[in-house]
């Protein structure tokens, strides 16, 4: 069991749950610089040695170059969405671990100190002076 505990511990510390955030998100990034790309900086390459032809609707053609704009929005608002998905994850993780330690804070708080042996020792001998007189 302690090998359970301390992989727990382990997965839900702050740093590793930031850098598995971080992987996803770049992830999804990467989808976006890719989008982007293919979308308007190639078409715009080809623009410059492609044919004088333009098309409107869910491509535009400039010289041969179709700008496909709808794969980047696409990517843009995947991005989007993971991102909250992920920040809404994080927020109740966050949250269960802090009602976890307020827990464990309470319980702490509510069980009194024992004693320490000097204190026992002093307590007796006071009893002892209080019965002797």
């Amino acid at each position: 069991m302690g090998f359970l505990k301390e992989f727990k511990e382990f997965a839900l510390k702050g740093n590793v749950m930031d850098m598995a955030i971080g992987v996803i998100i770049g992830g999804a990034f990467g989808n976006i610089v890719t989008a982007l790309t293919d979308s308007f900086i190639t078409p715009l390459i080809q623009c410059i040695t492609g044919n004088d032809e333009v098309e409107v609707g869910g491509q535009f053609v400039i010289r041969g170059a179709a700008f496909t704009y709808g794969a980047f929005i696409s990517a843009v608002i995947n991005f989007i969405i993971l991102a909250l998905i992920l920040f809404c994850l994080i927020k109740a993780v966050n949250k269960a671990m802090s009602l976890g330690k307020k827990k464990k804070e309470e319980e702490e708080a509510a069980a009194p100190a024992e004693p320490s042996d000097e204190v026992k020792l002093l307590t007796e001998i006071k009893d002892l002076l209080a019965a002797k007189n």
